[in-house]
């Protein structure tokens, strides 16, 4: 009797181990997890009623089913309703109008989506997840149309194009170009009015611009710029290395920057300087000059640039230049994106125009630089200065001291580098040190502009 009780409790032990064991393995097994499909959809308040709209399931599990139903006060589609099931554990779906429906009589729609996964969860049912949501149905484009732009554009130059873009629902106002820069509008004048200032890069062969306005349903109307384009050639400049310059300056800057470090080989060195220090120092400026305000800016009238009294120009913006040496051609290049300018040692550089200094500090092979914000998209910058006399968060009037020429980064002699950008690219100097280009293309344009709008 004793050896029959032992038994039974051996046998309840283990029943309670495998009850326990059971337990254990649905609360911590994978195919028995607890976590609701992840729910994500492109929209949000607004739909066309045309576009898809795209929905991303995720889930641990797989998907076991996924169900999309549109409905209005008066009728309802199940447009999806899938139940095959998968190991995917993400999977983006189209919702689309149902078939043969373009428009619907009220103003809005409720979409509402379901999916359940694969898990063993709820007695085998799995973890389902539901959401619903109201979309307010817009098919109306918004109203685009372009009121006043610079006649032409020269490659390596800028111009400006003010336009007018309404919708109740507006998402969003750009200028979209051919080779993949948008340039942000910034609100003009009147409510409804936009502008931008446009560039070409040196390095780009061709260029075009496109007004674009979308809205919140994803309505989006396009409207290209009637620019003339002039193009412009810049100089090839073919540059042999000598030893006393690898030995020279090229080794004194390798041994500040991070990219050169172990670096034993003059000719590796230069082009690591030339090419990836020069890339990340670019990138550094194209960063900070590529901001815009969103504030209404109602008036831009910028004198012409003159930063260096006395400066005699030493070297040209867009100049392609081409390194070989000893007879090995090509060795490395780069484009310059500056006008290089000189006169007296330490010579002082003033601000041509007000604005805020938006970078003061040393940028590799720029030297000591400052950057300064005049609005409008507009930058400029001052390359190789001994002194800085001006601090990030600055504000500048015409006319005040910012800073003295000297040697700093990579110059072989005491000079400025003066830089003009647009939204991030570098534009030629000379356009904006003319009186006669800034009236003809720039303030006029502005002018046109804000008389047409006080007619509407």
């Amino acid at each position: 009797m004793r050896r029959g009780r032992n038994g039974s409790g051996i046998i309840g032990w283990i029943l309670i181990a495998l009850v326990l064991g059971a337990i254990g393995f649905v609360v911590f097994s994978p195919k028995f997890e607890r976590v609701d499909p992840k729910l994500t959809l492109s929209q949000d308040g607004y739909w066309n009623f045309k576009d898809p709209i795209h929905v991303s399931v995720e889930d641990a599990s797989g998907l076991k089913s996924f169900k999309a139903t549109l409905a209005t006060a008066h009728d309802e589609w199940v447009v999806i309703d899938e139940k095959t099931p998968s190991s995917e554990t993400k999977k983006v779906f189209d919702v689309l109008p149902p078939k043969g429906v373009h428009r619907v009589d009220s103003g809005s729609v409720t979409l509402t989506i379901e999916a359940t996964d694969n898990s063993l969860w709820g007695l085998f049912m799995g973890n389902t997840a539901k959401e619903e949501m109201t979309l307010v149905i817009d098919q109306r484009q918004p109203v685009l149309s372009i009121v006043a732009n610079s006649y032409k554009i020269q490659k390596g130059g800028s111009a400006i194009v003010i336009f007018k873009a309404e919708d109740p629902h507006m998402q969003s106002v750009k200028v979209e170009t051919n080779f993949g820069k948008t340039f942000i509008a910034q609100p003009f004048y009147k409510e409804g009015y936009y502008a931008t200032l446009l560039a070409w890069p040196v390095q780009e062969t061709n260029f075009s611009a496109v007004v674009v306005a979308r809205d919140k349903a994803g309505n989006e109307v396009k409207s290209s710029v009637p620019l003339r384009l002039k193009d412009h050639v810049y100089r090839v400049s073919n540059i042999e290395l000598s030893d006393a310059f690898l030995d020279g300056k090229i080794a004194e800057l390798a041994n500040e920057y991070d990219q050169t470090a172990g670096v034993d080989d003059r000719l590796e060195r230069f082009r690591i300087i030339n090419e990836k220090v020069r890339a990340d120092n670019e990138k550094i400026i194209h960063d900070v000059t590529s901001k815009v305000s969103n504030t209404m800016v109602s008036d831009f009238n910028p004198q012409p640039f003159y930063p260096l009294v006395n400066g005699q120009k030493v070297a040209d913006f867009g100049d392609h230049r081409i390194y070989s040496y000893k007879g090995q051609e090509n060795i490395s290049s780069a484009y310059h994106m500056g006008l290089d300018l000189a006169s007296v040692h330490m010579g002082s550089i003033k601000a041509s125009n007000g604005g805020k200094i938006v970078f003061a500090q040393p940028n590799g092979i720029y030297g000591n630089l400052p950057i300064i914000d005049h609005g409008f998209g507009l930058y400029t910058l001052y390359g190789h200065c001994s002194e800085l006399h001006v601090q990030e968060g600055d504000s500048v009037i015409a006319g005040q001291e910012i800073a003295k020429t000297g040697l700093s980064g990579y110059a072989m002699g005491d000079h400025l580098h003066f830089g003009i950008l647009v939204q991030g690219i570098e534009v030629r100097p000379e356009e904006w040190m003319d009186t006669q280009w800034i009236h003809d293309n720039i303030t006029s344009v502005i002018q046109t502009a804000k008389e047409y709008i006080n007619q509407r």
